[in-house]
C-alpha cells in the first residue's frame, strides 16, 4: 500500500509538472501570436513606405528629366504623352456632355 501511495505521489508530481509546462507553452503561444501580429503590421507599414518612396522616386526622375537631364527622356515623353491623352479624353467627355 505504501508503494501505491508513493506511485500516486510521483504520478501527481508529473501531472503538476506537465500542467505547468502546458501553461508555459500556452503563454509562449500567446506571446508569439502577439509578436506575429505586431511584425505583420510593421511589415505592412514598411511595404507602404517602400511603395511611396518608389512613387516619389519616379516623380523625381520625371522632374529631373523635365529640368534637362538626358537620362530617361523617352520615359518622360511617354509619361507626358499619356497625361496629354488623359486630358484630351477628359475634354472630349466634357464636350460631349454639353
Amino acid at each position: 500500500m505504501n508503494q501505491n501511495l508513493q506511485s500516486i505521489k510521483i504520478l501527481e508530481q508529473k501531472i503538476i509538472a506537465l500542467l505547468n509546462k502546458l501553461k508555459e507553452n500556452h503563454l509562449n503561444i500567446v506571446k508569439s501570436k502577439e509578436l506575429q501580429i505586431a511584425l505583420e503590421l510593421e511589415n505592412k507599414k514598411l511595404k507602404d513606405k517602400v511603395l511611396k518612396l518608389e512613387d516619389d522616386n519616379k516623380s523625381l526622375k520625371v522632374a529631373n528629366n523635365l529640368l534637362g537631364s538626358s537620362d530617361g527622356k523617352s520615359q518622360t515623353r511617354t509619361k507626358i504623352n499619356n497625361l496629354i491623352k488623359e486630358v484630351d479624353y477628359c475634354i472630349q467627355q466634357l464636350s460631349s456632355m454639353n
